[in-house]
């Protein structure tokens, strides 16, 4: 089963362990800069509610920076970051995350994730810290990035998992991951949702996007969003493909474009660093 369609009103959200996310979000790697911090206030001005950043990426600040210029009160946004692979030791991850909050000027983060497993601290240890975290407020949701199947099932045996931020496009198959997040009421977040702009050029997408006078990549973002228990958080640098990005809510695609899209997975995946997890 591939998921049933969600519906199409706008603006979209996808309730996860009962509370609303916004299922299309502003990924912000790899901007830096003024241009990250003129990036987010001004997709936060077009629309977007669902703001992703990481430790990694140093633009915490310009991230926050662009929050608060933005003039959106910070209740009506959704804000993720990630601790990276070598800040997972449970007695460090405090500090990581105060650190983190400075930088984003903010009180709390909406998400906390691990950004990628690290096989030297047990992941148990990690999600301990992060709920007591939670417990303080400083964190509302906890969650994993780059998690395989089974390492999302490991995981959720030691806390509520909300979600798993992983690589999904439509040329790698998440077939099983998502089955666990439809079943397991967690979040899949898809990064790189257009492959590195791979679906601009694939004749399917070209054809199912002439049909409803969209593009390939509006084509592409539609398939993920009509996923159950699917986000989205793909990056534009351009203010023309932020507002793109957010012209998918007026068509909806037929259950047979949905399956031929699935069609397309070839197992091509981007991201898969040498000393990331083993995947299936």
């Amino acid at each position: 089963m591939q998921g049933k369609p969600v519906s199409t009103t706008r603006p979209i959200s996808k309730t996860i362990q009962g509370a609303p996310v916004p299922a299309l979000g502003f990924g912000t790697w790899p901007l830096k800069g003024s241009e990250c911090r003129e990036a987010v206030v001004d997709a936060l001005g077009l629309g977007y509610r669902h703001i992703d950043t990481a430790r990694m990426y140093n633009n915490e600040w310009e991230v926050g920076q662009g929050l608060k210029d933005s003039g959106i009160p910070r209740e009506e946004i959704f804000l993720t970051t990630k601790l990276w692979s070598t800040e997972l030791e449970g007695p460090k991850v405090k500090g990581y995350l105060e650190e983190s909050l400075q930088k984003l000027q903010t009180a709390y983060v909406d998400l906390l994730l691990i950004h990628w497993p690290n096989p030297k601290v047990l992941v148990a240890e990690t999600l301990a810290a992060m709920m007591h975290l939670r417990e303080e407020g400083k964190v509302r949701q906890i969650g994993v990035s780059n998690f395989p199947p089974d390492l999302l099932e490991e995981a959720l045996r030691h806390a509520p998992v909300f979600c798993n931020q992983v690589e999904y496009h439509p040329f790698l198959s998440q077939q099983r991951l998502a089955e666990i997040c439809r079943e397991r009421d967690v979040l899949l977040t898809a990064y790189s949702p257009i492959a590195h702009g791979a679906v601009m050029q694939e004749p399917l997408l070209l054809e199912i996007a002439r049909k409803y006078g969209k593009s390939p990549v509006q084509v592409t973002l539609r398939w993920l969003l009509q996923q159950e228990k699917v986000a989205a958080i793909p990056k534009a640098a351009s203010q023309v493909n932020r507002q793109n990005n957010l012209n998918i809510f007026d068509f909806t695609l037929t259950q047979e474009e949905m399956t031929l899209i699935f069609g397309l997975a070839r197992n091509q995946r981007l991201i898969n660093p040498a000393w990331g997890p083993k995947w299936e």
